[in-house]
């Protein structure tokens, strides 16, 4: 009995679909994949593509998630080093960077596993952390005092440290502070510190600007103080200048004193008439006198 070409080409993809399925596995930019020879780790794959395997029950695959895992630690209550209570969450990021290590570590790969330990890791560091720092650290007025960046890189540092250490076949690539909060038994307490701190700072504030304001004072009436020197000595010049020169003035008039008032009534009768004024006074008013028995021009 002949076989039609089709039913044969269609045999042949199918032997060849099965043959691909046994022999070869691929791997996607996500994942990371394991081979375990008989049951135990052989080796890993972590770029993407086709790969070649023995088939099951000589070599199986077992494709882990390469990506950035995120998990964030219970929120708890953690004692600062002067007997604060703080309640801090923390955040991580990790993923997997040796799959042949993290493979038997975590019950063939699993990422549950993985987060438990890493999680009680964590809880570890940060009481430890936490326990080394005062409470000003991370809640105070002073901006100076508060050391959020130092603290979580203090924690990233020992986490990272202890994953190598124990070669969990993963890399921790953040860790941060969530949140931070505290009791509600320590709240009051917390808050009276915080307003004693605030009432020293303004004290400390208005004793300057106090002392800013004698020491604006003092250069102002030292200022004020050089500025009437200088005037009082200006007017005293001015003064002397206008004594010399009236003395010079009456030394002259005492030389000859009719002219000295004739001089005065005509500058008095020049004032009088120089806005051309018509005024009926008494001939005999200084200065008139003058237009009296005047004697004729000489002819």
């Amino acid at each position: 009995m002949k076989r039609s070409p089709l039913t044969l080409t269609v045999g042949a993809v199918l032997l060849l679909v099965f043959g691909l399925l046994l022999f070869m596995f691929q791997v996607r930019q996500s994942q990371v994949a394991v081979i375990t020879r008989f049951g135990n780790p052989d080796r890993e794959r972590m770029a993407p593509g086709a790969y070649f395997k023995l088939p099951w029950p000589i070599e199986r695959v077992h494709k882990l998630d390469q990506r950035v895992q995120n998990l964030e630690s219970k929120y708890e209550e953690t004692l600062t080093t002067d007997g604060f209570n703080l309640v801090v969450q923390v955040y991580v990021g990790w993923h997997i960077s040796e799959p042949t290590n993290f493979f038997p570590k975590f019950a063939s790969g699993s990422v549950g596993e993985a987060e438990k330990t890493i999680e009680s890791l964590v809880r570890s560091v940060k009481n430890e952390v936490v326990g080394r720092h005062p409470f000003s650290h991370f809640i105070s007025t002073d901006e100076k005092e508060l050391q959020f960046a130092a603290i979580e890189k203090e924690m990233l540092d020992k986490v990272r440290n202890q994953v190598r250490a124990n070669q969990y076949g993963l890399e921790v690539k953040f860790l941060g502070i969530k949140k931070l909060g505290l009791p509600e038994s320590v709240t009051k307490t917390v808050f009276a510190r915080m307003e004693s701190e605030r009432q020293v700072l303004v004290s400390d504030i208005r004793a300057k600007g106090e002392a800013k304001a004698i020491t604006t004072r003092a250069d102002a009436d030292r200022a004020s103080a050089e500025i009437l020197s200088k005037a009082e000595g200006e007017a005293t010049r001015i003064r002397g200048e206008g004594e010399a020169k009236a003395a010079e003035s009456f030394a002259v008039f005492n030389q000859n004193t009719n002219l000295a008032n004739l001089l005065f009534k005509l500058r008095t009768l020049e004032a009088m008439l120089k806005d051309k004024s018509t005024l009926i006074l008494d001939p005999n008013t200084p200065g008139l006198d003058l237009l009296r028995n005047q004697p004729a021009p000489p002819k």
